[in-house]
């Protein structure tokens, strides 16, 4: 009767965590040097959503609620109180005007505000040209 020698069936993983370390760091800082550019939405069509309350937002900082001028500091407040004589407040909608060149962040911003205050909200799209 011959004895079988078992071949050992382990793996080494320290040089493996190691470079997944090293993965993790590099996407990390060069995530946050990258700058993403996205057109707004264009559209061909006819159909107009209904809106409660139109917020404009323009390449140079300027925000109109309602065609009244307002702050970013004061920007959540100001869609309350133009939305508190809406009759509709179920299903009350932010349509979200944003001119070309305006970062995405800032109408993330008006996103998070319509979801805090239990608002829907909608981009205005550009006709094609």
């Amino acid at each position: 009767m011959k004895k079988r020698s078992k071949v050992n069936a382990e793996f080494n993983m320290s040089s493996l965590t190691d470079i997944i370390f090293l993965l993790l760091i590099f996407f990390m800082l060069t995530s946050q040097a990258v700058q993403v550019s996205v057109k707004l939405p264009e559209s061909d069509s006819k159909v107009v959503a209904p809106t409660d309350l139109p917020v404009q937002i323009f390449k140079d900082g300027k925000i109109m609620v309602n065609n009244k001028k307002t702050s970013k500091k004061n920007l959540e407040k100001r869609i309350a109180v133009e939305l508190r004589p809406t009759n509709n407040k179920e299903n009350a909608t932010i349509s979200i005007i944003a001119e070309s060149g305006v970062e995405w962040k800032e109408i993330h911003n008006i996103m998070k505000i319509a979801s805090g205050l239990k608002v829907k909200a909608i981009i205005a799209t550009a006709p094609k040209s």
